[in-house]
């Protein structure tokens, strides 16, 4: 079985100028899409992050077992 080339060797070798009008390019379609979060209030997406840590910090330390018990269970059953 031949190797599987690592990425980015494919690309033939290109002057810099050309490089640099890919760069742009590619930083112009960023600009032209927006950034993932636009629209969404900002202090509802740090609640969100803080969410799960929030929660492990209430429960006790045998209801997180348990937690983790049956989501590992969960995973192994899909396996056999």
């Amino acid at each position: 079985m031949p190797r599987r080339s690592k990425v980015g060797t494919d690309i033939p070798d290109v002057t810099p100028a050309v490089a640099d009008a890919v760069e742009s390019c590619l930083a112009s379609g960023a600009e032209a899409a927006g950034s993932p979060d636009d629209g969404k209030d900002k202090a509802a997406q740090s609640l969100g992050r803080r969410g799960g840590k929030a929660r492990a910090a209430k429960m006790s330390p045998a209801r997180r077992s348990e937690i983790a018990r049956n989501a590992a269970l969960k995973r192994w059953s899909r396996k056999s």
